[in-house]
């Protein structure tokens, strides 16, 4: 009884210590929490390769350098798409606010709600000016970002190669008396973990790809911008569809006019997008195994954000799935105890 209070207490230390230095050294940490996550996702595909026979450091950097020529490959082809959309946007965005401002003033608005309307334009311009132009620096350090790209991949390579031996060697000091528990909860971790974020990424990356395609297909210029941006933050339930499509209504609004048609087609793009994603493309590659409802997820990306900004959004949804599963296991042993007590009396 003593060693399991004595754990209890160990591990209670040990929490308040990951959340101070989250807290005391949340500047530095990106470099080294992006290298952890990108050695997590790798190492099942680093296992499909030793199973082929491939040794541990040459399946490690084989892995390493295909991911990094496709994502050289990548930025090369999207960032430069994506620069052109947003110089496009803020070049005709001044025109839009006229045109709305005009016929406004054609439908006998008032001409302060009109000048309302001017003045939201002119913010928005503003707000999209300021962030291209800062959009590397903003939040990130000359430093910081050198980190980023140079410590990340050198941490991942790391973590990946001694992947296997740093969990032989966990499980090793785990407690005997516990040791079967805590495997249980790991392995459903793990599987939470993993099969949401893994199937969470693809689903993004479709829903952008969805998204930017249709919009450009409707004529909607910056459309690639704003679907890559929807699909982005849909990891945020509901948030990336409802955003994206009040962006690119007010975009449309200003090339199109009241064109309820082309209005229409841009409404008409999202819902697709949320009828695929609902019912094919979340039940296929997340599944119903994952037990993370939508409002608990977006509780802790709101509450993990506003405490370490983005490392606290990094960190979320890993934290989220280790609560999930330790409250069920909670409430799985009290209602255990709750039946025998039942019985017994």
């Amino acid at each position: 009884m003593i060693q399991i209070r004595l754990t209890h207490l160990i591990a209670l230390i040990g929490l308040f210590v990951v959340l101070y230095l989250l807290t005391a050294l949340s500047d530095i940490m990106l470099p080294f929490v992006l290298g952890f996550a990108l050695a997590y996702f790798l190492d099942p595909l680093a296992d499909r390769l030793e199973a082929l026979g491939m040794r541990r450091s040459l399946a490690t950097l084989t892995i390493t350098f295909i991911v990094g020529v496709a994502l050289l490959a990548a930025l090369g082809f999207g960032l430069p798409i994506l620069a052109q959309q947003i110089s496009l946007i803020i070049a005709a965005l001044p025109g839009y606010i006229s045109d709305v401002q005009t016929w406004l003033l054609a439908q006998n608005v008032a001409k302060g709600q009109s000048e309302l309307v001017a003045g939201m334009g002119e913010t928005l311009l503003s707000g999209l000016q300021s962030t291209a132009s800062s959009m590397l620096l903003t939040g990130l350090s000359f430093i910081n970002l050198l980190a980023l790209m140079f410590i990340t991949p050198i941490v991942a390579i790391y973590m990946l190669n001694d992947w296997d031996h740093m969990v032989a060697r966990i499980d090793e000091i785990l407690p005997d008396e516990q040791v079967e528990i805590i495997r249980h909860l790991a392995q459903q971790i793990d599987e939470t973990l993993s099969g949401f974020a893994r199937g969470q990424i693809l689903v993004c990356l479709s829903l952008g790809m969805i998204y930017a395609i249709g919009l450009s297909l409707v004529g909607l210029e910056g459309g690639v911008i704003v679907g890559v941006f929807a699909g982005f933050i849909s990891f945020i339930p509901y948030v990336g569809a409802a955003f994206g499509m009040v962006l690119a209504g007010a975009l449309g609004l200003g090339q199109f006019g009241f064109d309820l048609a082309a209005l229409g087609m841009i409404a008409v793009v999202f819902f697709v997008g949320q009828f695929l994603e609902g019912n094919i493309l979340t039940p296929r590659l997340v599944g119903d195994r994952v037990k993370l409802h939508a409002v608990w997820i977006i509780f802790a990306l709101l509450a993990m954000g506003s405490l370490f900004g983005f490392l606290g959004l990094l960190l979320a949804v890993p934290l989220a799935a280790i609560i999930g599963v330790l409250v069920r296991h909670g409430l799985t042993l009290y209602m255990r105890d709750y039946v025998n007590r039942s019985k017994d009396g």
